[in-house]
């Protein structure tokens, strides 16, 4: 194995003799000399792994040496070494994106640390995330045959998405199959309970979480201060992986005051979820209080048209007084439009927004070749939300809310899994279309595999017609009928889909942040 080679340039290099035999002692091979020009000459010459550059030396300075190896070589890592502790040398050197900054006299031990954090770094890293989770997978792997409450899963996910942050990082496949498999079995853990207990919750709500139709009551009402505008962004199909991939762009502008997970009712789909969380209500209490503001899945027309009612409806029955707007992005000219107007909602005590463009994302993964190559897989996924997230109206509109004083809440109304295996589902002309849940009569499906609600009401669901009922995937299933079964199948598989029950599409994140 090739030694890791290091130049360094300073004008009184007889004196470091000592750092190259230590250096060499530790299996670097350290190359010397005396001015800038001829450090440029020897970089440009000869491969590099770092070069320490003394800031203070006749001709070429080290901030000038510096500008000059950044621009033909932007990738090198450079270390400063310096007597001078003026701050704008500093500052300058930092802005010249330097690697590290060392104040002589330096040690031999304070060189080799700093070629460490630079050089050894991502190894570094690697090896203590592998022996950390290699010791927590046995005691994660306990803890998950225990869990028995609702609050137990909400911490064991946050657990979960941790490591999963963390794994991502090491570009090892085989520790992150190890973590797949451990998520894998969590799911389908998951979905007994959620199978055992949904319906228990609905018929007892003290002893439930917080679910979709409670959100405003008991989570978005407490945080609504008069003098103070509020920005609620409900970002559709936002899961709380992906909340903690945007979470460190939003922190530039606000702090965090409150983060937690609420559960999503089912189906954990938009015209059930955001619906029941805008109405305050369940599903077949909107259809019945508001028959004009519901759609069934088989009746023609968009199922989310009546949310600013639904939502002007709830806020009468809470007595929240004060000014209120509504607002659904689908377009980037309507977000623009919303950063240029933000100012004229000052005196609001709450502006609401639906964005929906995490939605674009996962249903144009079914059809978009390009968005299945970048989000092949929840890595990905995260990447292709973080990405658009930096780049976004989105993200111009909280940066005009955070100067304007807007208090932000951030949630979402479900999540959404990737689906892997298809299970073939028989039903009449009147059963739903969605990959993750169906409804309809006469439904003929593998009952192992899935969640029924034999009778819909029970679940506070709207009945089709008699002998009508709801069935939900679970795990990473997807639902496909018998016609064209196989090219079905095959489109859909790998794809983000919701509806169903998994971790990620029922356990998402609600956060209240105020601004810096």
């Amino acid at each position: 194995m090739q030694p890791i080679q290091i130049l360094w340039v300073d004008d009184e290099v007889d004196l470091l003799k000592p750092h190259f035999i230590f250096l060499e002692a530790k299996g670097y091979q350290a190359h010397a000399c005396t001015n800038g020009q001829e450090a440029i000459e020897l970089v440009n010459s000869q491969q590099f792994d770092v070069v320490l550059l003394d800031e203070n030396m006749p001709g070429l300075n080290g901030l000038e040496t510096l500008a000059i190896l950044k621009t033909q070589h932007p990738s090198i890592p450079v270390v400063m070494v310096t007597k001078n502790e003026e701050e704008h040398i500093m500052e300058d050197a930092i802005g010249s994106k330097i690697s590290d900054y060392l104040i002589k006299p330096v040690k031999p031990s304070q060189v080799l640390l700093s070629l460490k954090k630079i050089l050894d770094h991502k190894s570094l890293i690697s090896e203590k995330t592998t022996h950390n989770y290699q010791k927590e997978f046995q005691k994660i792997s306990l803890e998950l045959m225990d869990i028995n409450t609702h609050e137990g899963w909400v911490a064991f996910y946050k657990k979960l998405i941790f490591w999963e942050l963390e794994l991502q990082e090491l570009d090892d496949s085989y520790m992150m199959e190890i973590f797949e498999n451990q998520l894998k079995e969590a799911n389908a853990l998951f979905g007994k309970f959620i199978e055992k207990n949904y319906k228990n919750w609905l018929d007892f709500p003290d002893s439930a979480p917080i679910l979709s139709h409670r959100l405003f009551k008991e989570k978005i009402r407490t945080k609504l201060s008069t003098g103070t505008p509020t920005l609620l962004l409900v970002i559709d199909n936002l899961r709380w992986d992906q909340w903690k991939t945007i979470e460190p762009i939003l922190s530039n502008y606000y702090q965090k005051k409150e983060e937690d997970m609420y559960y999503s009712i089912l189906p954990t789909a938009t015209q059930y979820a955001r619906n029941a969380l805008f109405a305050g209500l369940m599903p077949s209490e909107i259809k019945k209080q508001y028959p004009h503001n519901w759609k069934d899945d088989n009746e023609e027309g968009g199922k989310n048209l009546f949310e600013e009612e639904l939502l002007h409806n709830q806020l009468n029955r809470l007595h929240v007084e004060g000014k209120f707007s509504y607002k659904k992005i689908t377009q980037l000219r309507a977000a623009k439009t919303l950063t240029e107007q933000m100012h004229s909602h000052k005196e609001d005590l709450l502006l609401t927004v639906v964005y929906n463009f995490v939605d674009m994302i996962s249903h144009a993964k079914s059809e978009m070749e390009i968005i299945k190559e970048l989000a092949s897989d929840d890595k990905g996924y995260r990447s292709l939300t973080e990405s658009w997230f930096k780049n976004s109206p989105l993200l111009e509109i909280i940066q005009t809310a955070q100067r304007l004083g807007f208090n932000l809440i951030l949630t979402t109304d479900h999540g959404t899994t990737n689906v892997k295996t298809a299970l073939e589902v028989v039903g009449d002309r009147e059963s739903s279309l969605n990959l993750r849940y169906k409804t309809g009569r006469n439904l003929k499906y593998p009952s192992k595999k899935v969640m029924e609600a034999g009778d819909p009401e029970d679940y506070k669901l709207p009945r089709l017609g008699l002998n009508s009922k709801f069935i939900f995937a679970k795990e990473a299933n997807y639902f496909v009928y018998p016609k064209n079964y196989h090219h079905y199948a095959s489109l859909f598989q790998n794809t983000y889909q919701h509806g169903g029950i998994s971790l990620e599409e029922i356990l998402i994140p609600f956060v209240f942040l105020t601004p810096k």
